[in-house]
């Protein structure tokens, strides 16, 4: 009986000491070869991908036209919802068109937040030198952040419909890439926006100028709001700190 006993207790310790190196054979795997933390899996996407708030951010699909030089990377990518803004004006041939006078949107991210106002305003930083426009600084693109950092951009590229079919719809404005020519912290220190070299904006839907309505000069004045939407993504220099 003793011997029985003996025995007994030889193979149940012998069972915990195997189950105990189980155990610790599956947690050396679990962390030699489980998923890559968040952080290491962003920088693994090297170039094409950066750690933002929690998101992988990468740089979307786009035609070779728009697509932003090596040395920058996106950082932030906002959902914009909202109208382009087109007045109906005489052109230099005699005829009547409409201008875009401004865009009117709001950014979100993934989450519904919201994120940036874009619109037109003045650039502080740059002279006029449109005499049409009744201003003393250049009218730029313009986005503000919630923390009130704003920059203004020029349109450097566009791809529409007609050059680029594959990524443009046939009833969408136009993909762009815009270069960023001034930026401005908020009050407070807010930098939200303020390392942005370049925006793109992509996957647009609706916003073109109505096809009816500005064909004379009665017309002439004659506003249209047209909803659209857009993505837009944000560049900075790969050496700028996060």
């Amino acid at each position: 009986m003793k011997k029985f006993r003996s025995k007994l207790t030889i193979a149940v310790r012998f069972t915990i000491a195997c189950l105990a190196l189980l155990s610790l054979a599956i947690s050396a795997s679990a962390e030699t070869s489980g998923p890559v933390p968040a952080k290491a899996a962003a920088q693994q996407q090297g170039s094409n991908g950066q750690w933002s708030n929690g998101r992988i951010v990468t740089a979307p699909p786009a035609p070779h036209t728009i697509k932003v030089r090596e040395g920058f990377v996106p950082f932030l990518v906002g959902h914009g919802d909202g109208t382009q803004n087109y007045v109906c004006r005489p052109t230099a041939t005699g005829g009547f068109a409409y201008v875009l006078f401004t865009p009117q949107a709001t950014l979100f991210n993934d989450d519904l937040k919201q994120l940036i106002t874009h619109f037109f305003s003045p650039n502080p930083q740059e002279p006029n030198t449109d005499p049409k426009v009744v201003t003393d600084r250049q009218i730029r693109v313009t986005w503000q952040a919630q923390d009130t950092s704003t920059i203004w951009a020029k349109l450097e590229k566009a791809a529409t419909f007609d050059t680029d079919p594959t990524f443009v719809k046939k009833d969408a404005v136009a993909w762009l890439l815009l270069d960023v020519v001034n930026h401005q912290d908020g009050p407070t220190g807010g930098a939200t926006l303020s390392k942005t070299q370049f925006v793109q904006r992509v996957n647009t839907t609706g916003g073109l100028a109505p096809s009816t309505g500005c064909a004379s000069p009665a017309d002439a004045g004659n506003e249209a709001f047209v909803h659209y939407t857009a993505d837009y993504v944000f560049y900075r220099a790969v050496d700028s700190e996060d």
